[in-house]
């Protein structure tokens, strides 16, 4: 009802998961790092929490975006199930035939086990996600372990991702599941969403719907978070009521006495004059919706006019920002020195921005022509440039200083990829093929989901190296722990804690392929380096 009226082409605060409208926080981001990491260890268990609506079947849907090919996939969306039929559910997901109606488990568990062991020899990985997870019961959770017991030598068969509400950690915590919990090997909470986030994913959404321009006030805004506690979905249910309150009353803006009525309305908390008002209001806009028809039936033509003069007195005002604060005026959108805008740049289909190109430019910058020489991310030549797909923050790419191929997600919903050339405190300066923008940070966001690639040659000691390994650590590693500030001990003791945890990147402190980037960058005076660092 309310999109002409706010200029809108889609309703931008529904609740179903649409993946471009998701909002990437920075703890969704370390959320979504969580689960990749997950995915490329070898066997264990990744567990992912958080509150109801906090967004975390959002992440998993952008997690299975983003999963390499050689990946298998068992989906478990409704884990009230027995022992039996979580086996079934998963050889269905994985496409193992077992005679119908079979009530054995061990049947199913042996086939399952074959087939782990031929995707293992073909070079590929499984992994199980079950969502809701605080629903399993334990004897099922206890056959989900005795599942990663198939292993080989060397490796795990079997990665678990549990997803779930924080009922999930107190589960895990009971005695008789001791021997679960000690296989996890990373754990994220998702929090809610802060006052300045909540702010940034109403603007955000507001963008993805058409409409680039302030609709809800500071005031409103200060509400919808109080009221929501930063909680996605009733965000999104309370936006949804208090713009349709608002049109009711003919209103261009959202104030925060609209947000307080929506809220009520939402939360179950309504009073009679409030139903009474919502009600006499949209039987106001009914009668105002069949005049304009009327109207419109008498008189095409002037209301024809009437319209193009007020789209065209709209367009000689100034273009929205998406990048203020609360107070931030919206009048003058930032624009590159060429006077490219980031949106228009991602939404021409003639600008290079496939993955290719950016890759292309990442080996130009590294000194490699791209042209007759293609790069394999997933089958690098030996000695060459390989790739290394991550998910993180500005501070991360500040950390790392490479350029990076970031993937952003046009205005409507394609996949894009510009080449991060600089970074400052507040703008980042992107590249597609030969053409060049900076923007804000905050511009850039809404259009980021926190991936990017970056080229890297990587030393020749294995990765990961796990703390406590017996193995020798290899050069690059023991050089990087004895220069860790304040621990200046021998570096012939390359596994010791302390050093240890604030070398490794990674909570569960594995030394995996990201530290051992940044130790083999800083070897390589080759290497490109990103501009405008602080």
């Amino acid at each position: 009802m309310y999109l002409t009226h706010f200029g809108l082409r889609e309703p931008p605060f529904s609740i179903t998961p649409d993946p471009r409208f998701l909002y990437m926080s920075a703890r969704h981001r370390e959320a979504l790092a969580h689960l990749i990491y997950g995915v490329g260890e070898h066997g264990g268990f990744v567990q992912l929490t958080g509150e109801v609506g906090t967004g975390k079947t959002s992440v998993c849907r952008l997690l299975l975006e983003q999963l390499p090919a050689n990946v298998d996939l068992a989906l478990v969306f409704n884990p009230r199930l027995s022992p039996v039929e979580l086996l079934a559910t998963m050889c269905d997901e994985l496409r193992i035939a077992y005679p119908a109606g079979t009530t054995s488990a061990k049947d199913l568990v042996d086939r399952l086990h074959r087939h782990l062991l031929e995707a293992h020899t073909a070079g590929r990985r499984t992994v199980l996600i079950v969502d809701e997870a605080q629903n399993l019961a334990p004897e099922v959770l206890e056959e989900v372990r005795l599942l990663t017991n198939l292993e080989t030598a060397r490796d795990k068969l079997l990665q678990v991702i549990l997803i779930g509400q924080p009922e999930l950690a107190a589960i895990l915590e009971q005695p008789k599941l001791r021997q679960l919990a000690q296989r996890v090997t990373a754990r994220y909470h998702l929090e809610p969403l802060s006052r300045q986030e909540t702010a940034a994913y109403i603007r955000h959404r507001l963008a993805v719907g058409g409409r680039g321009r302030a609709i809800f006030t500071a005031g409103a805004l200060r509400s919808l978070y109080r009221r929501s506690r930063g909680i996605p979905r009733i965000i999104n249910a309370m936006a949804d009521r208090a713009l349709l309150g608002a049109y009711t009353r003919e209103s261009s803006q959202v104030d925060a006495a609209t947000v307080r009525r929506a809220a009520a309305e939402v939360l179950g908390q309504a009073s009679a004059p409030w139903h009474r008002w919502l009600r006499g209001a949209v039987v106001a806009a009914l009668v105002i919706a069949l005049s304009a028809l009327g109207l419109v039936l008498l008189a095409p033509g002037e209301i024809g006019r009437s319209e193009v003069g007020r789209e065209s007195s709209a367009s000689s005002g100034s273009s929205p920002s998406l990048t203020g604060g609360l107070s931030m005026p919206t009048s003058v959108p930032s624009q590159s020195a060429s006077g490219l805008r980031l949106a228009d740049v991602l939404r021409d289909p003639g600008v290079p921005a496939t993955k290719g190109d950016a890759l292309a430019v990442l080996q130009g910058l590294w000194g490699v022509p791209a042209a007759g020489s293609l790069l394999d991310c997933e089958r690098p030549a030996p000695g060459a440039l390989e790739c290394l797909a991550a998910v993180g923050t500005w501070q991360k790419l500040r950390r790392l200083d490479l350029p990076a191929a970031l993937e952003l997600a046009a205005p409507g919903g394609e996949r894009r990829y510009g080449v991060l050339t600089a970074l400052t405190p507040s703008e980042a300066t992107l590249r597609f093929g030969d053409r060049v923008v900076t923007a804000l940070l905050a511009e850039v966001e809404p259009f980021w989901n926190g991936g990017f690639v970056l080229l890297w040659r990587p030393p020749t000691a294995d990765v990961p190296v796990r703390r406590g390994a017996r193995e020798p650590a290899p050069d690059w590693l023991r050089q990087r722990m004895a220069r860790v500030p304040g621990e200046p001990g021998p570096a012939d003791r390359p596994y010791d804690q302390t050093r240890w945890e604030r070398v490794a990147l990674h909570a569960n402190a594995v030394v995996g392929e990201e530290t051992a980037f940044l130790g083999a960058a800083e070897r390589r005076p080759e290497a490109p380096r990103l501009a405008g660092l602080p």
